[in-house]
């Protein structure tokens, strides 16, 4: 296990975010041990805003010691407005081998639960098998772009092993709670090559799929034919999903709408 070495307050916790697919979020803990090399958005957007100044600050997280403090403020002042409480969209609520992490995500579950708030949850590293003990209108998730594990160390350095963080979403599943997949962000061919039907098989268990093309990555758009590539990767997870009976969702942007297909030309 990993220790955590800083720790932070802040004033606020709670806030609507303005993720596509997302409703209200908290983020406690600042960085990401994981180190995401795609770029990570997150760490973009912190070092632009001064928050954070190198990647190594990025990858030693820092804990929100005030957490469940200000949750026992604010889940009562926006309990008739969430609909879904999501952890987390800029860090990681099951840091890999990170156990204090881990255990305060599992009391803000545990406190928005009792509070008749449901939970979504994102991850890169191990679901335990705890949240199985919660409500089962909560919603369990991982991040999944390959079934290259090679590919998985160089993208994701400190995240945890596709198999493992795969097997631990597959026995949430199997207890019979909701469980879903983000396909995102997934790369062009010049970047990895890989047959998407195979992830797709890996995890045709969940109940959503949501799928996005790779951002922020100047290698993307080297690929001279991105556009037709993701719009082809989108109809491919769309048919995927409707003829197994999965929700889906594409991300924005990710289907180029005025882009003619091959059999269009």
């Amino acid at each position: 296990m990993k220790i955590i070495k800083k720790y932070i307050q802040r004033k606020t916790l709670i806030y609507k975010t303005g993720v596509e697919y997302g409703d209200y979020t908290l983020n406690h803990v600042l960085g990401c041990s994981h180190g995401c090399l795609y770029p990570c958005y997150a760490f973009l957007q912190k070092k632009r805003f001064g928050i954070i100044d190198t990647y190594n600050d990025w990858c030693e997280p820092a804990l929100v010691t005030n957490t469940l403090a200000l949750l026992d403020k604010e889940l009562p002042k926006f309990k008739d407005k969430i609909k879904m409480l999501h952890l987390c969209f800029t860090t990681d609520p099951f840091m890999y081998q990170y156990k204090e992490v881990q255990d305060m995500s599992l009391a803000i579950i545990k406190k928005a639960n009792e509070a008749e708030i449901n939970c979504s949850v994102l991850t890169k590293g191990i679901l335990p098998i705890d949240l199985a003990n919660l409500s089962k209108e909560n919603e369990y998730g991982i991040t999944l772009i390959t079934t290259n594990e090679s590919f998985r160390k160089k993208m994701e350095p400190g995240a945890a092993p596709w198999k493992k963080r795969l097997a631990s979403l597959r026995a949430l599943h199997d207890v019979g709670c909701k469980t879903w997949i983000s396909i995102e962000p997934y790369p062009t061919p010049n970047i990895v090559k890989q047959d998407l039907q195979v992830l797709l098989k890996e995890v045709s268990f969940v109940d959503r799929i949501i799928f996005g093309r790779m951002n922020y990555c100047t290698k993307v758009k080297a690929y001279g034919d991105y556009k037709h590539f993701f719009n082809d990767r989108a109809a491919e997870v769309v048919k995927y999903c409707e003829e197994n009976n999965i929700n889906y969702h594409i991300k924005k942007g990710t289907i180029t709408l005025h882009y003619k297909s091959a059999d269009e030309v």
